[in-house]
């Protein structure tokens, strides 16, 4: 009985554990204009490793504030420019990002803590939709973390992976040799 019990306990508390990260909610952001980019930032170039690379998006963590961005990715998928003006970061970000054939334009945003106030931005490639089927190929989240940390996720949306990358775990054939 007392198994029973301990058994019990431990998948309630299993699926309160569960519930509490499924709650989690992204930080959000907001299209935004050149005109309203102000300050010195410490400015994240993610992506752009090969010539046909989509996954790219550039992040201005604006300095001396309270938050760092961290992109959750192994160190060599970044580049880190630190006190960067606000015009230079721009442009460097604008230029990273639209180095691909497919590219169309770009998208700023701001990104927000969870009282609303801007603590950086994004700038994020849209590529002719033809090409992929859809023009924002890109999910970007920003998570609060303790200590003031932002963890930045970034991948390319199932769909868009799923055509670039057949045979990826996803049950299509074409892909990675036998186990």
């Amino acid at each position: 009985m007392k198994t029973i019990i301990h058994c019990i306990i431990t998948v309630v508390l299993f699926m309160i554990a569960c519930n509490a990260f499924a709650l989690e909610v992204p930080l959000t952001t907001e299209e935004v204009t050149d005109m309203e980019v102000t300050g010195v930032f410490t400015l994240i170039l993610y992506g752009g490793r090969f010539l046909d690379d989509i996954e790219t998006v550039a992040i201005l963590d604006l300095e001396k504030d309270q938050y760092t961005f961290e992109p959750f990715a192994p160190e060599f998928d970044y580049i880190v420019k630190k006190e960067v003006p606000a015009k230079k970061a721009l442009e460097t970000a604008k230029k990273f990002v639209s180095f691909h054939h497919a590219f169309h334009k770009l998208i700023l945003s701001r990104i927000l803590d969870k009282k609303g106030n801007t603590i950086g931005y994004e700038v994020r490639p849209l590529y002719m939709p033809f090409v992929y089927g859809i023009s924002d190929v890109l999910d970007v989240y920003y998570w609060l973390k303790e200590g003031n940390k932002v963890k930045v996720t970034i991948r390319l949306t199932p769909s868009v992976d799923r055509t670039r990358f057949p045979g990826n775990g996803n049950g299509d054939a074409g892909g990675g040799g036998g186990g």
